[in-house]
């Protein structure tokens, strides 16, 4: 029985939650279900991922790699995907940029600490928030017009910084985002 190593990652985040084996039989059950079927090597027998849990994963896309032999499951996950409970069976792999602004943010928000500027955005309310986006996109449009490139990038990350602070105070995610973008380009 041939395995190939199937990396699924989270369509939302992009965040790798865990590394598990397929064979034609469950590649072609992921494909005909749209959730992910795997294969148990411990077990020796094919798996529903969630058929105990109820932690499904419904499958976004599947990408081969060059050689054919091991393959990218992109999945919107229905809680955890490690059997410990945890969202990734990979605690030690750093969060992606915009990830961890979004922990950093959602933490100000929730804690407030003091001399935070973003605990002084939050503090300040929804108007302060909308206005600092505002001058931020000023600020980018001014820069594109004669700056070099540096400076356009040092001001559109101050833009998305902003926009994340009010994505925050929204309850919305970067994944939502994405998802939106994802159902436009259809």
């Amino acid at each position: 029985m041939n395995l190939i190593p199937a990396i699924v990652r989270d369509a939302r985040t992009g965040a790798v939650l865990t590394l598990a084996y397929m064979n034609a039989e469950s590649l072609a059950k992921t494909r005909e279900t749209g959730q992910t079927w795997f294969w148990s090597r411990s077990r020796q027998e094919l798996w529903h991922k969630g058929a105990t849990s109820g932690n499904t994963q419904r499958v976004v896309h599947i990408a081969e790699d060059c050689d054919q032999d091991a393959l990218v499951v992109t999945v919107e996950p229905d809680g955890p995907a490690c059997h410990t409970g945890a969202v990734s069976c990979f605690a030690d792999v750093p969060p992606l940029p915009l990830e961890r602004l979004m922990e950093t943010l959602s933490s100000r928000h929730t804690e407030r600490p003091e001399g935070s500027y973003s605990t002084y955005l939050f503090n300040a309310g929804r108007d302060k928030i909308l206005k600092k986006i505002g001058e931020e996109a000023t600020e980018v449009v001014i820069a594109a017009k004669g700056d070099t490139k540096e400076r356009v990038i040092s001001e559109l990350a101050d833009l998305v910084f902003h926009l994340s602070v009010l994505m925050v105070e929204e309850g919305v995610e970067w994944g939502d985002v994405y998802a939106e973008l994802a159902e436009r380009a259809r």
